[in-house]
């Protein structure tokens, strides 16, 4: 990602972080390219060998007071040693005012500094969660995403084939609505996560009715943001001369932004209940995720009835009297 300018990094995190501007303004010569943030530490004692330029700098109450205990040159000398490199801008927490002459060398360099209420650890973990969010990996995919008992369940397939209807259906038996037609999906570390298209929120297409409002027919207990996309459903026309799985031993994968979940391939025809098939792949996901698969286990007692029966064929086999 190319990053995103200070003054848009303003407007998106302003009100959240509660940050007020404190110099000229929130332009910068340097974007915001990464979540990960720098404090100055050592930078102001004058070792700068690994100091992280690239980052939001962040100053505390402990570089505040380090710096009140210098002389006026010191002082000045210290954040010459910071400001000489172009970061993206300044944070200083906690309300603290920022030392003189540090509003002046930041102005000099044409780097933003911003001041927040808040302390200083959770202004870390809210603005490294934030620009996480804001620099994760994307992608956009046609598909419905319904929430069924609590998994994610991904409902893909060619257009026309019925992923809203099957959606729809869930929703009327309890499931809620993230997306339809449009779901985009972020990486965040190694789980995907899954939310509507802002236009289209948690309206659907139905063919032959048009455009319908799930939020104000089913109520507000049929919808949620955004989901966690654990399982894709791929609805195709039923082939004959396809072999499809029928034991469910051998588990199927598909990868989305470099994550794996896993893969159910439904064929459908004509009179098929696709909404119950849907839910029972939800609960088949839950009972494996408690340690339970079911086919495995009908597999091992295949076998040890096999291994009675051949036991008993040598017993009835060797028993002469």
């Amino acid at each position: 990602m190319s990053g995103m300018s200070v003054r848009e990094f303003f407007e998106r995190a302003g009100d959240h972080l509660h940050l007020t501007v404190a110099g000229k303004g929130t332009e910068s010569r340097q974007k915001v390219t990464l979540s990960d943030i720098n404090r100055p530490g050592l930078a102001l004692t004058g070792f700068v060998e690994n100091f992280l330029w690239e980052r939001i700098l962040i100053i505390g109450e402990t570089e505040v007071t380090y710096l009140l205990t210098m002389s006026e040159g010191e002082r000045r000398r210290a954040l010459e040693n910071v400001f000489q490199f172009q970061m993206p801008c300044v944070i200083i927490s906690k309300g603290l005012g920022p030392p003189a002459p540090l509003l002046a060398i930041a102005d000099e360099r044409e780097i933003p500094v911003f001041i927040t209420d808040m302390d200083t650890t959770p202004l870390i973990h809210e603005l490294t969660s934030l620009l996480d969010d804001a620099f994760a990996p994307a992608t956009s995919v046609h598909a419905s995403l319904v929430d069924v008992y609590g998994v994610g369940l991904l409902i893909t397939g060619r257009s026309g084939i019925g992923k809203s209807e099957c959606a729809l259906d869930l929703v009327e038996r309890g499931a809620r609505l993230v997306a339809d037609d449009i779901v985009t999906i972020r990486r965040r570390q190694n789980v995907l996560i899954g939310m509507g298209n802002e236009m289209l929120r948690h309206c659907m297409e139905i063919r032959g009715i048009g455009i319908i409002d799930v939020q104000a027919i089913f109520g507000i207990r049929a919808i949620r943001a955004q989901k966690r996309v654990e399982v894709e459903v791929n609805l195709q026309e039923w082939d004959s001369g396809k072999d499809y799985e029928r034991l469910g031993l051998d588990e199927r994968h598909t990868s989305m932004l470099d994550v794996k979940i896993p893969l159910v391939v439904v064929p459908i025809y004509p009179g098929k209940n696709i909404t119950v098939i849907c839910e029972t792949i939800a609960l088949t996901y839950l009972v494996k995720a408690y340690g339970y698969d079911p086919a495995q286990h009908f597999n091992e007692n295949l076998l040890q009835m096999i291994r009675r029966k051949k036991n008993l064929q040598v017993l009835a086999r060797d028993d002469l009297e």
